[in-house]
């Protein structure tokens, strides 16, 4: 009589197996993923070696070019949106520019059309 154990084992399926069932882009991707942090990790070194205020410029710029882009495309992640919402009252949009193109001109000032 054979030990019930052994027909456990044979049943399993190893860790190797499923390892070699995971697609190859999953892989790659986190590959990717790992060289990315990587980088970042090292880029955030050199920015702490920087002058204070250069890099406190760089992050100013990159937050203004991202923040204007979210309020031009309004893009922005949802949590986000209530100040950019209330920002893009005072900035142009895409959106906006577009209906503004598409609206019949203004009709003339009464004083403008005497001038004609």
């Amino acid at each position: 009589m054979s030990n019930p154990m052994n027909f456990l084992a044979a049943a399993s399926v190893s860790s190797a197996d499923k390892l070699r069932a995971i697609p190859a882009e999953f892989w790659l991707k986190l590959f990717l993923v790992i060289v990315a942090l990587a980088a970042f990790v090292v880029f955030l070194r050199k920015i702490a070696q920087m002058n204070k205020a250069v890099a406190g410029v760089v992050a100013l710029l990159i937050a203004t070019f991202v923040g204007f882009n979210w309020i031009y495309e309004r893009n922005e992640p949802r949590w986000a949106t209530p100040v950019v919402g209330w920002l893009g009252g005072f900035f142009p949009s895409k959106g906006a520019y577009q209906v503004r193109q598409d609206a019949p001109p203004p009709a003339m000032a009464p004083a403008m059309a005497k001038r004609k």
